[in-house]
């Protein structure tokens, strides 16, 4: 990890990212994080699980801080950004940097033109509420940036360098599809796990976790392993009377989960005819059954 150091930290929000951010800075900073929440009384909590200061004056924070991490909700970020840049005082320069994915440096200008140094830090990963175990995580997490200048890129690396992480610059007008992609892994893959679960619940499966666990993991370690060449199964076979089982017991015994299963069906299908992996021949009937009517 790099000798990095802050001499005060500040954390803007009171959640989950804040929390885990905080007790990471802590580690690296002469002075333990001021801490600032839209409600005092969840900064207060936030602050005290992890030895961070409370503080109720968003002004004195701005002023004193040289580091500033903005973990706000997404919806939030603009008013927030507003109003540090108000309370910046002039002369002073703070890295202030948010950990939105969605948004890239842009969302900082504000603060730019006020004269602080920005950036757009995103930590690619799932925060549960157990800020120690994050702080954990966080080594050999990749994190996103985005900033405006080389100097700031330069900073942001040091940040990410001081949280044990790895970063990965991404382009100011790709931080939406790099979003839209992280979400697509990560979300979608809670949908479909629950999903499945569901539909072994209705085939009489006390404990589909359990069930699931082996497969799922094994196949998502092959997927990341060998990309879409790890696929197996009915849809690679080209196995249209399987596929068209699954469809009738589907709509029949477990029609919840008939949406998803046919949608990711005809997506495999589809990658499936762009790769060229499956002959033609074999995918033919399987166009017939997954049609999008």
């Amino acid at each position: 990890m790099t000798d990095f150091r802050f001499q005060q930290p500040g954390i803007i929000g009171a959640g989950r990212v804040a929390q885990a951010l905080a007790l990471a800075l802590r580690q690296r900073a002469s002075a333990p994080p001021l801490l600032w929440g839209r409600s005092p009384e969840k900064a207060h909590n936030a602050a005290a699980g992890v030895g961070a200061v409370a503080e109720p004056d968003l002004d004195r924070l701005v002023a004193e801080c040289d580091v500033i991490a903005v973990a706000v909700a997404d919806d939030a970020l603009t008013d927030v950004v507003s109003r540090l840049a108000v309370a910046l005082p002039a002369g002073h320069s703070p890295f202030i940097f948010h950990v939105s994915g969605r948004s890239g440096a842009a969302a900082l200008e504000p603060l730019g033109k006020a004269g602080a140094m920005t950036a757009a830090i995103h930590p690619a990963m799932t925060f549960t509420g157990d800020p120690e175990s994050e702080v954990g995580r966080m080594a050999g997490a990749r994190f996103a940036i985005t900033a405006p200048t080389g100097e700031a890129i330069e900073r942001a690396r040091n940040i990410v360098a001081s949280l044990g992480g790895i970063a990965v610059e991404i382009a100011e007008e790709r931080r939406a599809l790099y979003h839209a992609a992280l979400c697509h892994a990560s979300n979608h893959l809670v949908t479909l796990v629950s999903g499945a679960a569901r539909g072994l619940k209705d085939a009489g499966v006390d404990d589909p976790a359990a069930l699931l666990a082996p497969l799922v993991r094994a196949a998502l370690e092959n997927s990341l392993a060998h990309g879409f060449a790890g696929l197996s199964g009915p849809l690679l076979r080209g196995d249209a009377r399987t596929i068209g089982n699954h469809l009738t017991v589907l709509a029949n015994d477990s029609p919840a989960l008939l949406p998803a299963y046919s949608a990711m069906a005809r997506a495999t299908l589809d990658e499936l005819k762009r790769r060229e992996i499956a002959p033609s021949s074999r995918l033919t009937a399987l166009d017939s059954l997954l049609a999008v009517p």
